[in-house]
Order: C-alpha cells, then sequence, then structure tokens
C-alpha cells in the first residue's frame, strides 16, 4: 500500500477505540484498541496518547522543543516516509511524567491480557521492550498496577526500535544467545503459559532535550502488547539475531537504563542481568551522543544505509533457517503469510523488500501503520495486531525487528491454538 493510500484519521476517531483522559498536566488524551483472534488465541492491545500532530501542524511543536524556527529544507517529506500524524503530550514535571506512564502502562497490560480473556492473576511472564525506560522497575510497577501477580517473571528489552521483537524472540526460542547465558531460560520457563509481550515507547519525554530536527520529526508516543502461549498458539519456527555495533554514531541514543559492558556478556554489545528469579534485563549497548542530548540521528538516507545493509543479511539467514525447517516438518510447500517489520519509515522498508526479492525472497511486506509516526519497538505489536484479524491457524509470519546500537532480530512463528 503507497502513503498516498493510507488513511489520515486520528487514531482517537476510529472505530473501537477505547477513550480516555488522565488527569495529569491538565488532561492527556489516550485511546486504546483491543483485539482478539479467537481461532488463534491470541489478542491483544495497541493505541497511543497525547494531543495529534498532523504533518500539517506539527512545526510549531518542533520549533517549541528546539526553541528555535526550521527552515522549509529541514523539514521532512512525511507522507512520503508513511507517517501522516503521531501523538505527543505537553510538557510535564518528572513526577507527572512518571504518573502518565505508570496508568498507561498498568493499562495496556490490563488490557491486553482481557483481550485474550484472561485475567491478569492468570499472567506468567510480561516482557516489554523501551527505548527510554522512566524507571529501572518500570515493568515490575505497572505489572503490579495491572493486577499480574509478583511470581510472574519479568523482562525489560532496551535494545531501541528492536526491543518488542527481541522480547518475543526471548520467550520463544530457548537456543537464542541471551537465554543461554541466563541461570533460567526464557523460553523454557514460559512455554506452555500466559505470556503478554509488547513495547510501551513515551517517546515526547525522550525528545524532551533533543536538537536534532530529524527525530522530533518522526517519532511519537505509541503502545502494543500482545498475549500468547509460547509453543501454543504460536510457536517459535526459526530465527536470526545480530549485534553490530554502530561505531560511527549514525543513530546515537541515550542510555536511559542500567548497563555494564562485561566479557561475559551474551553478545559483544548486550549486557544480560537477572537481578532474581523473576527479573531479568537484556540492555543494549549504544552509541550516545557525546552533548549529552537524547538522540542526534542521521537523516532519512543515512537510516536506509544503516539498516538496510545488516538488515537484508539478517532476513536471508532467518529465511534460510525457515526453510531448512519446512524441509525437517516436511511441508516445503509451505510460505509465509505475512512479514510484520519495523515500521523505521516507508522507504527503509520497500528497499529492504527490493533487495529481498533479488534474493529471491518474496515476502508480503503491508505498510500498516500511518498515524502514529516512528514509535520504535511499539511498531511492531501494532503492525502485527493489525494483521491479526486476517491470520488463519496454522499461518507462518516472520516477525522483522531492527533497531539502534544496532540490533537485528527476524523469527519466523506459527499461529494458532
Amino acid at each position: 500500500m503507497n502513503p498516498e493510500q493510507l488513511a489520515g484519521a486520528s487514531f482517537f476517531d476510529q472505530p473501537a477505540v477505547k477513550r480516555g483522559v488522565i488527569e495529569v498536566g491538565g488532561g492527556v488524551p489516550f485511546g486504546l484498541l483491543p483485539v482478539l483472534n479467537s481461532e488463534l488465541g491470541i489478542g491483544g492491545v495497541y493505541g497511543t496518547w497525547g494531543e495529534r500532530y498532523a504533518n500539517s501542524d506539527l512545526q510549531p511543536w518542533v520549533e517549541d522543543r528546539l526553541g528555535l524556527p526550521i527552515s522549509e529544507s529541514e523539514k521532512l517529506d512525511l507522507a512520503e516516509l508513511g507517517f501522516l500524524s503521531r501523538h505527543h503530550i505537553r510538557r510535564l514535571t518528572a513526577d507527572q511524567n512518571m504518573q502518565v506512564e505508570l496508568e498507561l502502562g498498568g493499562r495496556f497490560l490490563r488490557e491486553a491480557a482481557r483481550a485474550c480473556g484472561w485475567d491478569p492473576a492468570e499472567v506468567d511472564g510480561v516482557l516489554i521492550g523501551m527505548t527510554a525506560p522512566i524507571s529501572d522497575d518500570y515493568v515490575d510497577e505497572i505489572s503490579r498496577l495491572a493486577g499480574i501477580p509478583d511470581r510472574a517473571l519479568k523482562v525489560t528489552v532496551h535494545k531501541a526500535c528492536d526491543s518488542s521483537v527481541s522480547g518475543l524472540h526471548l520467550a520463544l526460542n530457548p537456543a537464542l544467545v541471551e537465554n543461554l547465558a541466563l541461570r533460567r531460560n526464557i523460553a523454557e520457563t514460559l512455554k506452555g503459559k500466559k505470556v503478554l509481550v509488547g513495547g510501551i515507547e513515551g517517546l515526547s519525554r525522550l525528545l524532551l532535550d533533543a536538537k536534532d530536527k530529524n527525530a522530533l520529526q518522526l517519532f511519537g508516543n505509541a503502545a502494543g502488547v500482545i498475549g500468547v502461549i509460547p509453543g501454543k498458539t504460536m510457536k517459535f519456527l526459526a530465527g536470526a539475531s545480530r549485534a553490530v555495533f554502530d561505531e560511527d554514531g549514525v543513530l546515537q541514543v541515550h542510555m536511559f537504563y542500567p548497563y555494564s559492558e562485561r566479557a561475559d556478556s551474551a553478545a559483544p554489545s548486550v549486557d544480560v542481568t537477572q537481578a532474581d528469579e523473576t527479573h531479568i534485563r537484556i540492555a543494549g549497548k549504544m552509541h550516545e551522543p557525546a552533548d549529552g542530548s537524547s538522540i542526534i540521528m542521521a537523516g532519512p538516507m543515512g537510516m536506509v544505509k544503516l539498516f538496510v545493509r545488516s538488515g537484508v543479511q539478517v532476513v536471508q539467514e532467518a529465511y534460510r533457517a525457515y526453510q531448512q525447517k519446512l524441509e525437517q516438518l516436511g511441508a516445503t510447500g509451505k510460505s509465509l503469510a505475512v512479514a510484520i517489520v519495523h515500521h523505521a519509515n516507508y522507504k527503509i522498508n520497500k528497499l529492504k523488500e527490493k533487495q529481498l526479492q533479488g534474493l529471491g525472497i518474496k515476502l508480503p511486506m503491508p505498510w500498516l501503520l500511518s498515524e502514529f509516526g516512528n514509535v520504535s519497538a511499539a511498531s511492531n505489536m501494532i503492525a502485527f495486531l493489525r494483521e491479526l484479524p486476517l491470520l488463519k491457524p496454522g499461518d507462518h509470519i516472520l516477525m522483522d525487528g531492527f533497531g539502534a546500537g544496532t540490533y537485528y532480530d527476524t523469527l519466523a512463528v506459527e499461529v494458532g491454538a
């Protein structure tokens, strides 16, 4: 689907969206949309919060954050990149930001569980990806607010835009290098249990001290959380993961989370920490801005160069492993129903698609987002939930995540109880 064909209506005005206001700082509007495919036994919720800024009225918000005007030459063609609007909150105090993000996080987890027909007290695992967590214990706090028991395993993943797919990979693949580095293998622990996986991204807060004009135009707030039962409603087939440190700093991001580079880390840039039996942190090393700001990024073509080459290689590796798995299963006639790719921008996805086709890999890669902007780790889960009603039991899908650092997780899964 071309960007010109994408709907430009506000997410809040779409059918079935549950709307509300958090009474903080003059009121923060939010919207949540539950989704369930009862045939598959998979559900979840996605949504956003803050005021909507269409492309045409984004400039004053950007200039307010910068404290100076931007020229015509500095404005991105956002529609060409696949984005028609995004949501931001006003400037809030640290305490107000905490209140908003805790309440929203608890709501997303609770609504995701309910969309699956689960009581939150039945949930055994929560894996949430975040680029810039507001606190070290955020996942524990929102789980408690959602009514998820203390015994549930909580996993926090910080690998920028790759974080939610990395979390799903951790929940499904016991042979993943990070799982092998833990005394409690996440996938083995959660097999056959009720698990919530997602990305919650309050990127307005990340951009509070940003001076990067591209980042201020591209990013927005959103979250997506899905409920799966590993090995039952979603089965791991094959996958690939890679960490390639961004030495040149093409996309620099401040690490808002604890990180200790250790010789025994699972990968050169990944810090795996298990604080106790119910708390695990997967933290990716970032090339941080030297000026102390939150994010500095190259232009759109810089992002293409950063993500496409390695991204294509990782997808190719995962696809080959998937083909080998089909041979083992005696199902060589099977094909992938759809590929759910991180929505960094439309041009990146189209170029990846073109290069993969040149390698003989043809994947249906629908563009499913337009009204959220680049929402980092939330995008894969939102895109999956939008495609979810069309999936059938036994369908194979490809989940493709990639993000600053740089980090890549691609996995093929089978859906359906």
